[in-house]
Parts: structure tokens; sequence; C-alpha cells
């Protein structure tokens, strides 16, 4: 018989104008699998943080029983120390540092104050092995991809001999090859006896190696299921989430394209930046249309966003050749500014690390890619600065008290509507969504393409950039296939599935000319 390892009773965390929770409680079972699922704000990470002593004892009410004891952590080492390790969705590694360094950062292996290297070493290779990466101990970590500083995070979870291990959406940034094998993963861990809690949006993730799931919304306890029986569906989960059928998780598009090419990519070519030898992109050809939804689709390192930011004033790349035309006549775009001088706008598929000033307000944040529409003989109007931003606050239905708060306060649906008020702001006729819905829940989501899809009714042409192929069947007019830098195919909705989608994504030598 399984016993409880923990249970959190009656949670209540007020933060200034806003209660992120509500009188939470949740139940975790012994070596369980345990998802935690919500929309963006609903309080999910608040209360893995108040559990791991981020948000220390004091800072809110109610109770922490861990293993039969009540708990008052004060910082995160008080948790670490009972064996309860959260890994955050930003990765906390030092990218200078050897893989090595990273995963005995603060936890040394130390006698007399003198490190002990080779025992570092030798216990690194025992974690890595144990995670299933197999590189150099000493390898630094900007040397490695994404899917592996997950795991190396993992592996210093591991080193602190994890009991109850926390991961807040473990597999947003990975491919589908990684996320599989993280998922497998877990489900070893679970086999030696550790707890996991697992946050995240993907709920076919969630069905597939979770044993119950903890629904929470607007900041309160909504339900708990077991899955174990198979009775209980997605469609289950997303009504406890939103509150609200979503009978479609895509709103219905009644598409009014424009027989005339608004924006033309030709015969475009991409050198890599640090290595001018390596060619990313080969002769690329794309067209969009006024008022069309057009996606590009393909597997990690097929070019997509190489593709968007080399567009995008040559953001990215060297010895960048081919022709760029809107309207039918060619335009230079160097530059940034000479982009959105020329009614480009490119939503990037980082909105913290190049979207958003994280530590300024929603009203600076919305009018800085266009503060001369804000200005009057070069100084910025605050009134009126003040009033364009209450606009698009309004127009897009960004979830903050004021548009005096603190974008980093926010939820990450309501950062990503910032980051799409900030470029509506500048009134483009192209718009290029790099990975528009990372990492946000089905209900931010349906909302993003309630946008998406006004904005091509108001005449903007749209490129959607995703790696999720129902999101690009559900929302896009048309779909282009890239692999390996090259354009292998041009779909239209009707024709097109997730197979045949597939299909031209792994067709190295597909070539399409346009």
């Amino acid at each position: 018989m399984t016993s409880t390892i923990l249970e959190m009773k009656s949670i209540t965390k007020t933060f200034p104008g806003v209660k992120a929770l509500d009188d939470v409680n949740l139940q975790v079972q012994e070596g369980e699998i345990h998802a935690l699922i919500g929309e963006n704000g609903a309080g999910k990470s608040t209360l893995m943080k108040v559990l791991s002593g981020v948000h220390p004892y004091g800072t809110y009410s109610g109770d922490i029983v861990y293993k039969g004891n009540t708990c008052e952590f004060k910082n995160i080492n008080d948790s670490e120390n009972l064996g309860i390790v959260i890994v955050h969705q930003e990765l906390a590694l030092i990218p200078e540092l050897s893989i090595a360094e990273n995963i005995f950062l603060g936890n040394e292996r130390a006698k007399n104050g003198i490190i002990n290297w080779n025992e570092t070493r030798r216990k690194t290779r025992e974690l890595l092995t144990k995670v299933g990466l197999h590189v150099n101990a000493e390898e630094q970590i900007k040397n490695i991809g994404v899917g592996q500083q997950q795991l190396v995070e993992i592996a210093k979870a591991l080193s602190k001999e994890v009991e109850l291990l926390i991961l807040d959406e473990p597999t947003a940034a990975l491919n589908e090859k990684d996320t599989e094998n993280f998922l497998q993963l877990l489900l070893e861990f679970k086999k030696q006896g550790i707890t996991s809690i697992l946050i995240s949006h993907k709920l076919k993730e969630l069905f597939k190696v979770s044993d119950n799931i903890t629904v929470l919304r607007d900041g309160k306890t909504i339900s708990s299921y077991s899955l174990k029986n198979g009775d209980i569906t997605e469609k289950h989960i997303i009504k406890d989430m939103v509150g609200r059928d979503l009978a479609n998780l895509y709103p219905e598009r009644n598409p009014n394209i424009k027989d005339e090419v608004v924006f033309e990519i030709k015969d475009w070519s991409v050198y890599h930046p640090l290595d001018s030898e390596r060619q990313i992109l080969h002769d690329v050809n794309l067209k969009v249309k006024r008022g069309e939804i057009v996606g590009l689709a393909g597997l990690m390192g097929a070019g997509r966003t190489e593709l968007a930011m080399s567009v995008f004033g040559k953001s990215y790349g060297k010895k960048i050749t081919g022709q760029l035309l809107k309207d039918g006549k060619e335009i230079v775009l160097n530059h940034v500014d000479q982009a959105i001088k020329n009614g480009l706008a490119y939503v990037s598929e980082d909105r913290k690390e190049y979207g958003l000033i994280l530590i300024d307000s929603v009203k600076d944040n919305v009018t800085l890619a266009n503060l001369e529409k804000v200005s009057k003989k070069n100084m910025i109007d605050k009134n009126l600065e003040v009033t364009q931003a209450e606009e698009i606050k309004s127009k897009i239905n960004i979830k903050a008290p004021t548009i005096y708060q603190n974008t980093g306060n926010l939820s990450g649906g309501n950062q990503q509507k910032v980051v799409l008020g900030k470029w509506i702001f500048t009134d483009p006729d192209i718009l290029i969504l790099d990975e528009p819905t990372r990492g946000i829940d089905v209900g931010a989501k349906y909302e993003i393409y309630k946008i998406i899809n006004d904005l091509a009714e108001q005449g903007k042409s749209i490129i959607v950039i995703s790696s999720e192929l129902p999101e690009l069947l559900g929302i896009c007019d048309r779909i282009y296939t890239l692999c390996e830098g090259r354009v292998t195919g041009s779909h239209d909705k009707e024709d097109a599935s997730q197979e045949s989608l597939m299909t031209y994504m792994t067709e190295v030598g597909g070539h399409y000319n346009g």
C-alpha cells in the first residue's frame, strides 16, 4: 500500500495586488508521477516555490507536511536537505562553466575547503550515465544543446540525493526525440522510487507518464484525478483548466485572402555567423498573400528561426544572398530598424531573452518598438503613451492589474500578449511569429489564435513558425515544409496532414522552387 509523501494544506500566498494561491490543497503519493496543471497564472509555479522554500515560511499561510512532518522551509537549502529538489523552467546553469562544475556548484565535493576534482569528475560521470547523457564532464555548458542542458539539470538534482523531484515545464524547449527520452527517464526514476511532480501544458505527455493529476485554476484547487483507469480524457482536464468547454482548440476562421502577393523571399541563402563555410539556408523561396496565414514546419535544425531572423534585418547569419520583395518591389533590410520601417515585425521564440524587458512595465514594453508614435518633437508624450498602451492592453486582453505592472510578474501567456502588443503597435504589414504559443496553456493559446485571426482579417500577412503540426494545421491557410535549410514543399491546409508534412520535413533530397 502506497503512503502519502507530501500534503500541502490550505496554502494561501498573496503578492501586491493579487492573490496567487487561495486555499490550495495538494496530496502526492510516494513513488508516483503527479501532474500539476492549469492555465498560465493558475498558481502552479508559485505553489512549487512555496514547497521548495523559494517563497519562505512566513510569506504564506497553510501547512506543508512532508513524510508526516510539518515543515517550515526558510530557504531552498532547507527543502533540498530533506530531498526535495526543484528544476525550474528557466535553466539555472552557467554557460562558461563545465558540466561538472555546474552539477556541484554550491554542493562541492570538498574537504577542508579544498575541492576534490577527481571525485567531482568521477561522480559527474556516474550521474551523466544515470540520466543517459554521454558527453565529457569537462565540456562547457554553452557547447551542448538545450535537451542536454535539461539532463544536466536533472543530474544536478540527483546529486542532491533527491526523493521528491519537481519539474517545471521540463519539455517546453525540447524537440520530439529529446522529449520522448526525457519521459522514459522519468519512468525509470519512478522504478527507482523517486517521486515526481510534473508541471506541463502538454496534456499528451502528462497522460503518457502520470499516475494522478491535480488541476489549478485562478489560484485554487479545482480537481484531482487518477489517470490509471483511463476514464479521464483531455476534454475533462481542459474544461477544469479553463472553466469552460473548448470543443474546438482552434477558433473558427473564415479566410479573406486577397490574390496579391504582399511579401516574397527569393533564392535566399544564408551562412552560419561563426562558420562562413557552413551554409544554413539554401535558395529558399516563399510567398505570402494579403490576409494569409502561412506556416513554416520543420524539425529542429531545419532553419526556420534562422530564416526568420535573417530576413528581419539580417539579425542572423553571414554571406546572405537573395531578394526580399514587398508588394512586388525589392526592399533592402540590412538592419532591424529598416525591417520595422518597411512594415515587418518579428516575435521571437524566446520572449524573455529577445522580446521583453522584464523589469519594465507593460506600458514601456508595448510602446518600445515605436516610440515615434507616442512622441512629439522627440519627447515622449506621457499622456499619449498611457492612452495607446491602455488601448493595446484592452484590444488583446492583457490580464494585468494596470499598464504599470512589471512584465516579469505576468504569466507566460500574458507576457506573450505583451510581445504581440508591442509589434502590433508598430502597425506592421507582415508579422513573423516564431513559436507564438510555446510554454503557454490551452486557454491562452486560444486567445493568441484569435488575435492572429483578427490580424489576418485586417489584411495583415502572417508567417507562423511552430514545432506543433496540429497547431499549424489548425490555424494556417498554407504550410511550407523545410528540411536541412531547404524548402521541400508548399501545402494547402485542405490537402495537408501530419503524416504528409512529416514526410516532406524529413525529405532531405526534396527541393521546392516556388
